[in-house]
């Protein structure tokens, strides 16, 4: 399984000590971009071929927080099926194992021509990317 080690920095936190909530999802983000970097398909190649991809839906469960210092793995794994859509889920762990949060989302590739999601991801995903099973295809 794909992931990528952070350290939670100081000016992360929140009021209350421990890390912001919507920088659980900057970690994800940063984590779906690292993983397309592993299958080595860069960020230019996907704009040369006219799509990119979109985030259409994102659920966070948070189960312990996190503070300064701690260090965690975010992992980072695409659920294919059929239709425009695919499932990414991500876990963020504690180095000691402890699960932190996990966030589930659906996402898709779009047309940046038509503005609308390609018909097949997963082949639109295939075809571009040197490494297509780091992103389970």
């Amino acid at each position: 399984m794909f992931q990528v080690r952070i350290t939670v920095r100081g000016y992360e936190l929140d009021s209350l000590g421990h890390l912001n909530q919507a920088v659980y999802l900057q970690y994800a983000e940063h984590a779906r971009w690292e993983i397309l970097r592993a299958a080595q398909l860069r960020q230019e190649t996907l704009l040369a071929s006219g799509i990119a991809p979109v985030v259409l839906e994102t659920t966070i469960k948070y189960r312990r927080e996190l503070r300064a210092g701690d260090e965690v793995d975010v992992s980072c794994e695409f659920r294919w099926g059929d239709g425009r859509t695919f499932g990414v889920h991500q876990e963020i762990r504690r180095t000691d194992g402890i699960l932190a949060a996990e966030v589930d989302g659906v996402g898709g590739l779009i047309d940046l021509k038509t503005r609308k999601l390609v018909a097949d991801p997963r082949e639109r995903w295939k075809a571009i990317t040197p490494e297509p099973a780091t992103l389970g295809l």
